[in-house]
């Protein structure tokens, strides 16, 4: 545990400062989690619903450094290529 008074305000905003980068992780997650659930169901239409809502909280992600850019991009295209891929099949 810390002593100096700065080192014990340090670890509040540290805490809340995780906080909000574990729920804005949380939201791009579950919108690509979800996508690739209806790929598995070879749901396109559904799959490029969550895609739109996973990109847009990528970006906000990115845009706010809780992850890179370029993490973001990666995550972006890979998905964009699985849903592609179904809506050609159909």
């Amino acid at each position: 545990m810390p002593i100096k008074a700065s080192a014990k305000k340090y670890m509040r905003v540290t805490d809340r400062k995780t906080e909000i980068n574990k729920r804005i992780k949380g939201l791009f997650r579950s919108a690509i989690k979800k996508a690739t659930e209806a790929i598995a169901k070879n749901d396109a239409k559904t799959a490029q619903e969550w895609a739109k809502k996973a990109f847009q909280s990528l970006d906000k992600a990115a845009q706010k450094e809780v992850i890179s850019k370029n993490t973001a991009a990666r995550k972006k295209s890979r998905l964009n290529k699985k849903v592609k891929a179904i809506a050609i099949k159909k």
